[in-house]
């Protein structure tokens, strides 16, 4: 899955209908660009791949001013299944790339509260799993006849993994305190 394919397939699903200049001028206002490393060029591309997947389907075409017609997309019943799938694996996954974990994040309103929740909830458990075998590499990558420098990198492992916990944790407090506007 690709952060910038559930992006683009969430802003349309947000929008109602949509083409790929609202798309593009959406996802620049989340400055998913740098987050998520959303190129114009992407954005079309993904509106072509998941018209073409059955996710989005052309209501018609608008006049694009100087340039040629727009074509205006909404989102089919196969494409809400799919981001929801999408989106909740992107929050459930400890091991989720930061742009795909991003692109879950910046869709979560898209979710009952109960179920981010619920997704949170694994997420966190499997990050709190992690940390023991984190902190033994620190103390144990020189005795494993690796370079004892090369234990820098568990210690930064140990310290993003224990970031994340800290920001999952936070991010499940104000879910439950009711903060954001989910669909319940």
């Amino acid at each position: 899955m690709s952060a910038t394919r559930m992006l683009v397939l969430g802003v349309v699903r947000l929008a109602g209908e949509a083409h790929g200049y609202q798309v593009r001028r959406e996802l620049q206002s989340w400055s998913a660009d740098r987050w998520a490393n959303v190129q114009p060029g992407s954005i079309y591309h993904a509106l072509k791949s998941l018209a073409k997947d059955g996710l989005v389907e052309s209501t018609g075409t608008e006049e694009g001013g100087d340039g040629p017609a727009r074509t205006i997309y909404r989102i089919t019943d196969a494409g809400s299944h799919d981001l929801i799938t999408m989106i909740s694996d992107a929050l459930v996954n400890a091991g989720s790339a930061p742009d795909q974990l991003s692109a879950g994040v910046a869709l979560i309103t898209l979710l009952p509260r109960r179920q981010a929740i619920v997704l949170l909830e694994h997420r966190l458990a499997g990050l709190e799993a992690q940390v023991p075998a984190m902190e033994h590499a620190v103390g144990s990558y020189p005795d494993m006849g690796k370079p004892a420098h090369v234990s820098e990198l568990a210690r930064f492992w140990l310290v993003s993994i224990e970031a994340q916990v800290k920001w999952t944790s936070e991010l499940l407090e104000r879910l439950r305190a009711g903060e954001y506007d989910l669909v319940d």
